[in-house]
């Protein structure tokens, strides 16, 4: 029990953590990043960077919301070797829908270049 507590407090602040990044990001007015060692874009490379910032912004609240979700299920579950399922899949998971939907802003909101 202990653990399932300790390790979600743990996740609990991580997904604070994501949710202060992602209300950050609504309000910047130069471009953001996603945090992955890859240098933000350039405003002039961008054609809207309100809604570029807008959507990151929403994407990191969404991903703290969801690690906060799998706390919860963690605490339901009550059993510290189960806890770390919902856990796990809560932080891991969604990284990987973030990158491709990183991407896809990228496609979106990127200046296309004239041949």
């Amino acid at each position: 029990m202990f653990g399932t507590i300790f390790s979600g407090i743990i996740f609990g602040v991580c997904g604070l953590i994501m949710i202060i990044i992602g209300i950050t990001q609504l309000y910047s007015k130069e471009p953001v990043g996603f945090y992955s060692g890859v240098k933000p874009p350039e405003t002039e490379q961008l054609t809207d960077v309100k809604a570029w910032n807008k959507k990151h912004g929403i994407m990191w609240i969404i991903y703290g919301l969801i690690i906060w979700a799998c706390c919860v299920c963690g605490w339901i579950l009550n059993d510290d070797l189960l806890a770390l399922i919902p856990y796990c899949a809560g932080t891991i998971i969604p990284v990987f829908f973030m990158m491709a939907y990183h991407n896809k802003l990228i496609g979106e909101y990127a200046v296309k270049k004239e041949k």
